[in-house]
């Protein structure tokens, strides 16, 4: 990408209401709950079907800034659990952000199993849906696991597919490739959900 040779020097005029410069992720923002989910994942005997219950908080933060690149965004907590259960099936945190400017999505994700990966995609700002994707290897948009997932379950590629629906809830799908020790062809481990809200975001703290 083509980036300006001052890279110090901070966009002049900022507004700092998040909410209203999120573009795509606006229709995100606030607390989301999912009751329907369903999880295929790697089992020695073959892959498992398993279903699960989500709640997912999506919360603006303060506008970012890189130099002159500025971004706006969404501080996220999922936790799922098994229909019926209390203890965490599933745990992540990271953030959604986007940059008006060039219509860059950024998912950042993180999981208490050792795992980390950065996906991008490009969006329009009134976009219905979107796709973004992170590929192991890669200095940006990348995958970082502990040395016993890269030997065991190596992510090679992570994808998120959202899409917006007229009632206001939105959906995703995710494809985890992993090269699973032993097993000479990928895995697919895929998850999906629709979410329901059920609180409004709360405004960033510049906004308040």
């Amino acid at each position: 990408m083509p980036f300006a040779e001052d890279v110090y020097t901070e966009p002049s005029q900022i507004d700092v209401d998040t909410l209203a410069n999120l573009g795509p992720l606006r229709r995100m923002a606030g607390v989301w709950t999912g009751q329907r989910g369903l999880d295929v994942k790697p089992k020695a005997e073959g892959p498992k079907k398993q279903a699960y219950v989500e709640r997912i908080e999506l919360q603006p933060i303060d506008p970012q800034t890189n130099g002159p690149q500025l971004l706006y965004g969404l501080r996220y907590h999922t936790h799922i659990t098994k229909p019926g259960q209390i203890k965490t099936y599933h745990e992540q945190m990271g953030y959604w952000l986007w940059e008006p400017a060039t219509g860059l999505v950024i998912h950042t994700l993180t999981i208490p199993r050792g795992m980390t990966a950065m996906a991008s995609g490009q969006a329009a700002a009134d976009a219905r849906s979107f796709g973004l994707v992170a590929t192991q290897g890669l200095d940006s948009w990348g995958i970082c696991s502990t040395p016993f997932l890269l030997y065991a379950f190596k992510t090679m590629e992570f994808r998120i597919e959202v899409t917006f629906n007229d009632d206001g809830t939105w959906r995703y799908a995710e494809d985890t490739v992993l090269m699973i020790h032993g097993q000479p062809e990928p895995f697919h481990h895929t998850d999906r959900n629709l979410l329901t809200r059920v609180e409004e975001p709360t405004p960033n703290p510049l906004a308040r």
